[in-house]
């Protein structure tokens, strides 16, 4: 089997509701869809969701740098995943967005090949999945608290509350979600790098009795130190988000004991392949992990669900990219259910078992790579 046709498309879709964090505003999925085909048929699908404030890349510099990495893998066997990845980070470690995409694409392809759905390929079985849903960063207090409303109506267990707001205000939004949702609501608050570590300990004190399963990345990524003391003096626990890209990262968070979780994006690791090999590190060091998202359609997060299929150790979810977005691509993959809200369905169809509707991928701007 080789890759014998690379196509590469712009896909862009408007969110319901822009997402507002301490570090950007998200309104707009501005993705590239990676599709490798080969000369027995097979076609391979993934998906880059960048967002340069944390990945560094763009749809632009994505949809650019996919030629020399398709040019590369042309006439090439994609079942050896991780020697073909390697070739294509010889390229470049930056682009991690797009380097997710092509794994993703061998990884659908090596599931097609040998019959079997992505989450059994790597070992795991089905079980339940429940994501939360996010709640970006509101002006005032009662708007966060009609936005959780409107979650806990559509049955919504389990919530993220964006923060990262200056001098305690925080506080008051996640004290008035509490008392709006009681006791039973699982309540997760991401700062996105917006607190220095006078800011974030005095915000964690102060939410202690708030039940708080955990804040995620309180602290700007590079303060590896702050982290550690932070966590040290928190009773909240402590989940490093964009302090983790790579296993390298992972080994350093733990080694430090700066953090209780690592929370794995895709989009960040550059993949399944490195994903698997954060996972390990947590695993090893007795700490678990969340799964996350950025702008997804439902076929990045179908690759996401078989990783969280495949590892127990994934024990949070964050992937609810898909509610946010006006219209829906993607042709089979994961389904959320209309019955339990936030509970993930997965197909045993082999490989990701999801494409992109043709007569959407010709909407926005493509070129196909070939063998010469």
């Amino acid at each position: 089997m080789k890759i014998c046709r690379v196509d590469v498309f712009k896909l862009n879709i408007e969110l319901t509701v822009p997402a507002v964090v301490p570090i950007g505003i998200l309104d707009a999925a501005t993705n590239v869809i990676i599709r490798l085909e080969t000369d027995t048929g097979l076609k391979g699908w993934g998906e880059a969701s960048p967002f340069a404030p944390i990945t560094g890349d763009t749809q632009e510099s994505n949809f650019l740098k996919a030629r020399p990495m398709g040019e590369l893998l042309l006439g090439k066997d994609p079942l050896p995943t991780a020697q073909r990845m390697d070739e294509l980070t010889s390229l470049t470690r930056g682009e991690p967005s797009l380097r997710s995409a092509f794994d993703m694409a061998l990884y659908d392809l090596l599931g097609q090949a040998t019959g079997l759905p992505l989450f059994r390929l790597l070992g795991g079985e089905r079980r339940t999945l429940i994501t939360d849903r996010t709640i970006g960063l509101k002006v005032s207090v009662e708007e966060t608290v009609r936005a959780v409303q409107e979650i806990l109506d559509l049955g919504f267990t389990e919530v993220k509350l964006k923060v990262g707001r200056p001098h305690l205000e925080d506080v008051e939004h996640v004290k008035a979600v509490r008392q709006l949702a009681g006791p039973d609501l699982v309540i997760r608050i991401d700062s996105n790098q917006g607190w220095d570590y006078p800011t974030a300990l005095a915000s964690l004190r102060a939410m202690s009795g708030l039940n708080i399963q955990y804040s995620e990345q309180p602290l700007p990524a590079a303060d590896y130190e702050g982290l550690r003391r932070l966590k040290k003096n928190s009773t909240i626990p402590i989940c490093a988000d964009e302090s983790l890209f790579t296993a390298r990262d992972a080994l350093k968070l733990v080694c430090d004991d700066g953090v209780d979780y690592l929370n794995i994006k895709l989009g960040k690791s550059g993949g399944i392949g490195m994903a698997l090999e954060i996972e390990a590190i947590a695993r090893a060091a007795g700490r678990k992990c969340m799964l996350g998202c950025f702008a997804e359609t439902r076929l990045g997060l179908t690759a996401a669900a078989h990783l969280a299929c495949a590892r127990q150790n994934i024990a949070f979810l964050d992937l609810d990219s898909a509610y946010m977005l006006c219209s829906d691509p993607v042709l089979g993959g994961l389904h959320y259910s209309e019955v339990t809200a936030g509970l993930i369905h997965l197909t045993d169809d082999p490989g990701l078992g999801a494409t992109i509707a043709e007569d959407q991928l010709r909407k926005g701007e493509h070129y196909t790579l070939q063998e010469s």
